[in-house]
């Protein structure tokens, strides 16, 4: 499912600074836009998990809390879905590199365990190089019946 031809309703458009507060400034407006698209109550707790978790990845893995990288965030309501823009300033990623954190081999693993709760919290993510460097991570989820297979992460 895609936006079409509807052009999407800016809701949110920040720059943050690389800190834990802005995780929490990103997840009470991710939450705050799925309120008023109307999701379920459940549904709204799982998309603000999601996207603190990816601003997690952004502050933490990517700009690594430097004071002179912020992350951009922006927030996009189309007809029927809400889309979720990170992207930080780090050295790049590639989510091949991140083993899955299900295998029994790494169960007691802490990596791998932000974006497995991503995929399952929302119904697309897409994960690629941005321009002029760092990483973008884009989360949708679809405000009126959702999708019955698992997200797929996508490289562009």
């Amino acid at each position: 499912m895609s936006a079409g031809n509807h052009s999407p309703k800016p809701v949110a458009e920040l720059v943050l600074e690389s800190s834990l507060e802005s995780v929490d400034v990103a997840e009470n407006h991710a939450i705050a836009a799925a309120e008023r698209a109307g999701m379920p109550e459940e549904d709204v707790f799982r998309f603000g998990y999601a996207v603190r978790e990816a601003m997690v990845n952004a502050v933490v893995h990517g700009n690594r809390y430097s004071s002179n990288k912020t992350v951009g965030f922006r927030i996009l309501v189309f007809p029927g879905q809400i889309e979720v823009r990170i992207q930080d300033q780090g050295d790049g990623f590639d989510t091949k590199g991140v083993a899955d954190p299900l295998a029994e081999e790494n169960l007691l693993s802490q990596s791998g365990r932000g974006l497995a709760l991503i995929r399952a919290f929302v119904d697309e993510l897409l994960v690629a190089p941005a321009d002029g460097g760092g990483t973008t991570a884009v989360l949708r989820k679809f405000v009126r019946a959702g999708t019955e297979s698992p997200p797929q992460v996508s490289e562009e």
